[in-house]
């Protein structure tokens, strides 16, 4: 038995039997010899045929041959005296995935993409996606943070009743959890430090470039904070981690890749707006500013609000109208919101009923403030929306594993 090989291992193999295996990724077909290149998960292999009757595209195959050095072949290297074995038949597909760009418009990529996301343009994404997850768990494992796992499925809102999608839970009204916000604040009373690396799941109806009914969210909490600034340092040693993940595993994204500085330039709210909040043209025109005045693509916008924050948001004590919380900008867009949360049961009480709400929704939630619990604050990453600023994505559903936005339940 010849046990298979990489498209990528096959120099180790010069003249050697050899068997690859993958999908036929094109095929070439001249008055005497025929080429087929086949794909694997990573790269490109050329098999040499006098054969005319080759697989379609995208088809299933294993080939055994002859590793056979040629400088014209994909890594140097191509299978001559092919046996050829189609293990799965492929229909015709509806573009050509062999194109270094892939012609088809956006829908149409996404009403197709289990066949699609095979390009390797559109798998890079989802590449970078998984190293960046990589890297903020080897992160906050270093910074002796526990991985928790929450529940998604809520009896309350966490931000805004409005934006949340109900569902019947055995006869009982439920809600799909906007974040795990309330449970990682929670934990925190059980392991000071935890993250989560999870779905998350907003009803608003926005149909915009930057805007999905569920992404995936890189959370954490610490507790013990003496103000937003311990979350700010934490939250850069999380991003920088993420940054060398995807420089190790994806060396085809390290163009892409930004420089993390030392300690990210920040502005306060209150300098830079007097509005009670940043538009995405501000946004972008701070981006600027910090890229131009600092060289950073990164960007700390702090002492948001009050008024623009949720409730369990710990005000600034200097300046109460103003809050400990923060935006991470990157690259001209909102990337990460975070900040310190009020942490005494009372402050709770007073807070809810300074909005008008009662507080009887949230008893599971404040039951963790009766019983003690430290200082504390934390972050969440929006992983599609770093996704599509560090590969330039026009729309975040080129970033996105199968999305779900307004329109889109399927595939």
């Amino acid at each position: 038995m010849i046990s298979r090989v990489l498209s990528v291992e096959l120099a180790e193999h010069a003249g050697q039997r050899v068997k690859i295996a993958g999908w036929v990724h094109r095929r070439r077909q001249l008055k005497s010899v025929s080429f087929l290149v086949v794909r694997d998960r990573a790269g490109l292999a050329q098999a040499v045929t006098t054969s005319p009757d080759l697989p379609g595209e995208e088809s299933v195959v294993e080939i055994t041959g002859i590793a056979t050095p040629s400088a014209q072949a994909p890594g140097g290297v191509e299978i001559t005296e092919p046996e050829i074995t189609v293990l799965g038949e492929a229909a015709h597909p509806p573009f050509e995935l062999f194109r270094p760009e892939v012609s088809a418009a956006l829908p149409t990529v996404l009403d197709h993409a289990p066949l699609a996301l095979r390009h390797p343009a559109l798998r890079l994404p989802l590449e970078i996606s998984a190293a960046s997850v990589a890297g903020f768990r080897e992160t906050l494992d270093r910074l002796a943070f526990t991985e928790i796992h929450t529940p998604k499925l809520v009896e309350s809102a966490t931000e805004s009743g409005a934006n949340v999608f109900s569902v019947d839970y055995f006869g009982r009204r439920a809600y799909l959890a906007q974040s795990p916000q309330f449970y990682k604040q929670m934990m925190v009373g059980v392991f000071e430090r935890v993250y989560e690396v999870g779905p998350v799941f907003r009803a608003e109806p926005h149909d915009t470039a930057r805007h999905l009914a569920q992404y995936t969210s890189l959370d954490a909490e610490l507790g013990f904070v003496a103000d937003h600034r311990d979350v700010m340092a934490v939250l850069r040693e999380a991003v920088a981690g993420m940054v060398e993940s995807v420089r190790r595993r994806v060396s085809r994204a390290r163009d892409l890749l930004p420089e993390v500085p030392a300690e990210i330039p920040a502005v306060h709210f209150s300098d830079v707006s007097d509005e009670p909040d940043l538009s995405p043209a501000r946004e972008r025109e701070l981006s600027e500013w910090a890229l131009r005045e600092h060289g950073s693509d990164f960007l700390f916008v702090t002492g948001y609000p009050m008024t623009k924050r949720p409730f369990y948001t710990h005000p600034d004590p200097a300046r109460p109208g103003y809050s400990n919380g923060f935006d991470l900008l990157f690259r001209g867009l909102e990337l990460v919101t975070g900040g310190q949360r009020l942490h005494r049961h009372a402050d709770y009480l007073a807070a809810l009923a300074e909005r008008g709400e009662a507080a009887e929704p949230y008893r599971g939630y404040l039951q963790a403030f009766r019983y003690g619990m430290p200082p504390h604050g934390g972050f969440a990453i929006g992983l599609e929306r770093w996704t599509a600023r560090l590969t330039g994505a026009a729309n975040i559903r080129q970033a996105t594993l199968f999305p779900r936005d307004l329109h889109r339940l399927s595939p």
